[in-house]
């Protein structure tokens, strides 16, 4: 039995109903945005959000992003620059699913840094015709971060890498 790329890299337990859908042109391959979103990995940026005391007292927070590939459709591995070349089944176009785990963190009044709950999303990303839909979907964390944002930043690295190739 053989097993097409693609199948492998969707998560079996993607939700039917995701929260949030973004369609755009997309003049690339899927090879292309795996390597673009790989390079979101390790990116952070400030945002204010709510205290983690649940207060709501608006603080200046660093938000950075780790992202996962989908792997035999039911789990997710590292997806970096480093791991990037052990990712050799992409297919020009199709499916694949990733995961994107934002953490959060604060400085205190001692300007030591502490962490606090992050949010995890579900991204599925299909390329037909030349146009990528994302679905995005909050699996873990309170939301502090919309899936606006999730497809705003990945639309803006693609953008980024496309003017750079």
């Amino acid at each position: 039995m053989t097993i097409h790329a693609d199948m492998r890299r969707t998560y079996h337990l993607f939700p039917q109903n995701p929260e949030f859908e973004r369609k755009f042109r997309f003049e690339a391959d899927l090879p292309f945005l795996v390597r673009t979103i790989a390079g979101l990995n390790g990116q952070f940026g400030s945002f204010v959000t709510d205290g983690p005391d649940r207060k709501a007292t608006p603080i200046q927070a660093k938000r950075s992003i780790e992202v996962e590939i989908a792997d035999k459709s039911v789990d997710f591995v590292p997806l970096n620059k480093n791991t990037l070349d052990s990712v050799k089944d992409i297919t020009p176009q199709g499916t694949i699913d990733f995961k994107i785990n934002l953490q959060y963190s604060v400085l205190d009044a001692k300007y030591n840094r502490v962490a606090f709950k992050g949010d995890t999303y579900l991204v599925r990303t299909n390329l037909d015709n030349r146009v990528l839909t994302m679905n995005i979907h909050l699996i873990d964390g309170l939301a502090r971060t919309a899936p606006e944002r999730i497809a705003d930043t990945i639309v803006e690295e693609i953008k980024r890498k496309a003017g750079n190739v």
